[in-house]
């Protein structure tokens, strides 16, 4: 006899019914469902030219590492329901302060780079103030900082060096363990071990083809691991979510909202600090227009990510492989040698598509509850 469903008490689901509603609930699971395809497609049309030779592989983490240090933040502040746009015009700011602080007022590199991190933290607090004191949308208030951080720039580096680049910076402190710790590279031993065993390429003298990876992979790494922790295993994770989710419910059961939106302010500007220390210490040299667009770049990397639009919802490791797709994705257009403007036609789709699946999956977990 089979028995009679009640309407009050449906069905307890059944355990792998749980799982797959656990599992279509995490936000990273697009993106890493994203990275595969990505790696299939281009394992497929780009095998041979190079892209997965340990000199491609190197290519494409700096430049998703790099991307990947701006998206943990910017995917902390999205789940707090708001928006940074002078990322990128502080990565512009953050470069010529160091590079004036060197070459103009004789500082050491170290000084300038802790110049550079306490200006990172005043700018990143003006606009968190800003945005709560004044509740003009973040979208308003950090969109008239990217004007006037990229204006002060120019000026100020015009003014004072008559150029818009500040080259020679690290000449004579290449040895610095500054230097190398931002703009050095790690892991020589294992890849000179692997060249003399004939693993990987050597050159002619047997020294290996890759002298090592950029330290920004590493810094990419600690930054999400740093978010992550932050997010899933400390009360300001909880914070981050229900300010995001309802400010003002957040507010009516204690959460600090204020303090939590100026802090989140403050890790953006200091990310974007960040990424700039380790571009002028890897090139040596600082220009007026670098950062230029990094702010859409980043929220297109936390989007796919799997951060909503309206906040309260995504995660770090998400946007780790949201900047991984970026970066693999603009190396392998790269190599395989399509007309790079088809990058920006790339861009633009994989923001549409990652909003609807997103929004799709977002709901159909909500419904399973």
């Amino acid at each position: 006899m089979t028995e009679a469903l009640n309407p009050a008490h449906p069905p307890e689901p059944k355990p792998v019914s749980r799982r797959l509603v656990r599992l279509m609930r995490r936000p990273e699971l697009g993106a890493i469902t994203g990275t595969i395809i990505v790696f299939l497609a281009f394992g497929i049309t780009a095998g041979n030219s190079g892209l997965f030779s340990m000199a491609g592989i190197a290519n494409f983490l700096q430049v998703s590492a790099q991307l990947g240090i701006l998206a943990a933040a910017v995917a902390l502040l999205m789940i707090g329901g708001e928006f940074d746009l002078s990322l990128g015009s502080m990565i512009g700011f953050a470069s010529v302060t160091i590079g004036l602080c060197v070459t103009q007022f004789g500082l050491s590199i170290p000084a300038a780079v802790a110049i550079a991190f306490v200006i990172a933290i005043i700018v990143g607090a003006l606009n968190g103030i800003l945005v709560v004191r004044t509740r003009l949308p973040s979208f308003i208030v950090t969109l008239a900082g990217l004007f006037i951080l990229r204006g002060l720039t120019l000026a100020i580096t015009r003014t004072v060096t008559g150029r818009t680049q500040i080259p020679y910076i690290t000449d004579g402190q290449e040895g610095g363990f500054v230097v190398w710790l931002f703009g050095g590279k790690f892991g020589g031993p294992v890849f000179a071990w692997l060249a003399a065993h004939g693993v990987i390429a050597a050159r002619p003298d047997g020294s290996p083809m890759v002298q090592g990876l950029s330290m920004s992979i590493l810094w990419w790494v600690a930054v999400t691991a740093f978010a992550t922790w932050l997010l899933i295993k400390t009360r300001f994770g909880n914070w981050v979510f229900a300010v995001g989710g309802d400010d003002r419910a957040a507010r009516n059961v204690g959460v600090p909202v204020d303090r939590v939106k100026i802090l989140l302010f403050i890790g953006t500007a200091l990310s974007a600090t960040l990424f700039a220390v380790i571009q002028v210490l890897e090139a040596g040299s600082a220009d007026t227009l670098r950062g230029t667009q990094k702010e859409f770049q980043a929220i297109i990397a936390a989007v796919i990510g799997g951060c909503l639009l309206t906040g309260g919802y995504g995660s770090a490791i998400g946007a780790m492989f949201g900047a991984l797709i970026f970066g693999t994705v603009e190396m392998g257009i790269f190599y395989t040698g399509i007309d790079t403007d088809w990058f920006q036609v790339f861009l633009g789709s994989m923001l549409l598509i990652a909003v609807l699946v997103n929004n799709y999956v977002r709901r159909k977990a909500t419904e399973a509850r």
